[in-house]
């Protein structure tokens, strides 16, 4: 089984996730696991966060080219093939 695991860097977390979430709702299907990391404690939450997710299907490309091409949003990608 191929895996793909995208490591979604979003700076300005506040102003920027909401256009992600959009993203990432619309290939929901496409996405078999979602973890997401920020620093955070109680008295304050960071302002960048990262996701990495374990996607695939056909429109994974789209979704990395969609992902990328958002304001604060940086993606790398990893392939492992069997």
């Amino acid at each position: 089984m191929k895996h793909t695991i995208f490591g979604v860097h979003i700076s300005q977390r506040v102003e920027n996730v909401p256009a992600v979430q959009a993203v990432l709702s619309k290939y929901g299907c496409n996405i078999r696991t979602r973890l997401g990391i920020h620093d955070a404690d109680s008295t304050s939450c960071s302002p960048s966060g990262l996701l990495l997710l374990d996607v695939f299907g056909p429109e994974t490309e789209e979704l990395y080219k969609e992902l990328s091409a958002l304001r604060g949003v940086d993606v790398q990608r990893m392939d492992f093939a069997d």
